[in-house]
């Protein structure tokens, strides 16, 4: 039984004046580790909340990036649907269709024009995937750019693992006829007031400068099969990509004594990471899984405080972005799995600077 007492976990947003708090869910794998069938049981627990309710319909489900990347493509494949992700990264030589994202400190997200172009011709039915709808505004603006780009009478629902919505935003939808899909119903009331009590005190770490310091064992392994959830995929093939990735990385990685893994996603690259972090669990490790992000949330050093450490890097994806990554630990082996491609070496070993600072020596990056 999924509660807002047992998975929320309030954060304070650093320098945010939309709003000063973060809802931290301690399932997700985003911001805090976490034993890979855990946050699998969980975006699984929410895909059988909207399973059987639209038989005959073709569904597209759309994950919004960074923090639902791995639920929508999670219920995508609970469902047999096609998957597509929203993203704030480049996509060579498309076109896009553009929104905002309310209270976020990136707010513009964006879909590939061509594929929904293409989808649209023979879906039914978009089913927006989030780890959180708070107000709705931002699932609105998406669905009001796709009514005005397309003729189409297209049906929408939405679900998430969390929902704040009030008496107002659910009538709101009720009105446009959208079906809400949720775990846990929460209240957001407090949050505002919990989020100024954290003195916000944890330890900040600056990992962009680049050092000349011995770096740990690093292998790298260079995956030439690629499937990008930016673009429209159907579930069963990129279930496949994954379950191939998985299979490359271990043939080709000696795990030796490694029983305590930490699998590390990055941004928005999340699910392939998920996948891999599950199957080694399932081989008997001990298995942690999270992910690099954006977002910049204070710490403190309150026991009930959801994070207390802080590394600051440079991004795998662009070294003139920054972003973070909490909580890390010492393991026998860390392996990273990214998409980053080009230029990505300084952010690989920024980060690999702040694994280090934990004891981190064996390290495999995959990309």
């Amino acid at each position: 039984m999924y509660t807002e007492q047992n998975l929320v976990r309030i954060a304070k947003r650093e320098n945010n004046q939309k709003r000063n708090y973060l809802v931290v869910n301690r399932l997700q794998g985003k911001h805090i580790p976490v034993k890979p069938h855990e946050a699998l049981a969980m975006f699984q627990a929410l895909a059988a909340q909207v399973r059987g309710q639209y038989n005959g319909e073709k569904l597209l489900v759309i994950g919004f990036a960074e923090t639902a990347t791995a639920i929508g493509a999670a219920v995508a494949m609970a469902l047999n649907a096609d998957y597509i992700q929203t993203t704030r990264e480049l996509v060579p030589n498309v076109a896009y269709l553009y929104f905002s994202e309310e209270h976020s400190h990136a707010t513009e997200q964006k879909l590939v024009k061509e594929d929904i172009d293409s989808a649209v011709k023979t879906i039914d039915r978009i089913l927006f995937v989030e780890d959180e709808v708070t107000t709705g505004k931002t699932i609105l603006n998406i669905i009001e750019v796709l009514r005005g780009q397309y003729s189409k009478k297209i049906k929408f629902s939405v679900a998430s693992i969390l929902n704040g919505m009030d008496c107002n935003a659910l009538d709101i939808y009720g009105k446009y006829g959208i079906n809400l899909f949720w775990l846990v119903k929460t209240n957001h009331t407090a949050y505002t007031e919990i989020a100024k009590s954290f003195k916000g005190d944890g330890t900040y770490i600056s990992c962009k400068q680049i050092n000349e310091i011995r770096m740990p064992t690093i292998t790298y392994i260079k995956i030439d099969e690629r499937m990008d959830t930016r673009r429209v995929v159907h579930c069963t093939q990129y279930y496949q990509f994954c379950k191939s990735l998985y299979q490359n990385i271990v043939s080709q990685t000696d795990l030796g004594d490694a029983h305590k893994i930490l699998v590390l996603g990055t941004e928005e690259y999340m699910y392939p990471a998920l996948y891999t972090a599950s199957q080694l669990e399932a081989q008997g490790k001990e298995v942690r899984f999270h992910a690099t992000t954006r977002s910049p949330i204070t710490v403190s050093t309150e026991q009930e405080y959801p994070l207390h450490v802080r590394y600051e890097l440079m991004s795998l994806y662009d070294s003139a972005r920054t972003t973070y990554v909490y909580e890390l630990q010492k393991y026998d082996m860390v392996i990273i799995i990214t998409d980053a491609s080009d230029g990505m070496k300084e952010g690989v070993f920024s980060l690999v600077n702040a694994l280090k600072l934990c004891g981190n020596e064996h390290i495999l990056v995959v990309s």
